[in-house]
């Protein structure tokens, strides 16, 4: 058990949290239905992220295929999911996150954060870890590669 699980509080502290987020995603949908338009979200292949490594203050960042896992000092990192919207609405990028720890001399990884995180409100959806922070930056989508056919010719 970690050490946030046995602190007073703890279970109340990720309740609110909870809330929180599952009324964002209420009031951001509420707010796409009102304007009557669909909310527009383009999916993405690859998500950014920034991590900080609070004990030496180095930061990283991390482009991470979805469905990859990847390696940030103790943590390992699974982005499932990312979107983006388009540039003509309001600027958002979300992605949803596994991140576990793995501690030395442990049989299997501790899960440490899974959930959501929005670049636009890195507060909200944060992975409280002593020394490690992750948050999200952008999510990019790969270009679409040339048909075989439509090569150029050198003249």
């Amino acid at each position: 058990m970690s050490a946030y699980a046995s602190a007073p509080g703890w279970a109340d502290a990720m309740l609110v949290r909870t809330v929180v987020t599952i009324l964002l995603a209420v009031s951001l949908c509420a707010q796409a239905a009102a304007q009557g338009q669909e909310s527009t979200s383009i999916p993405g292949d690859t998500v950014v992220l920034r991590g900080l490594d609070r004990i030496t203050a180095r930061t990283t960042d991390m482009e991470i295929l979805l469905g990859e896992a990847w390696r940030f000092g103790r943590l390992e990192i699974l982005p499932r999911v990312c979107y983006t919207r388009p540039p003509e609405e309001p600027p958002e990028t979300s992605a949803f996150l596994e991140i576990t720890e793995l501690k030395p001399g442990a049989d299997a990884p501790s899960p440490l954060f899974t959930g959501w995180m929005f670049a636009s409100s890195p507060a909200l959806s944060a992975m409280e870890h002593p020394v490690y922070d992750v948050w999200v930056i952008a999510c990019k989508t790969s270009a679409p590669e040339a048909p075989a056919g439509k090569a150029k010719k050198s003249p």
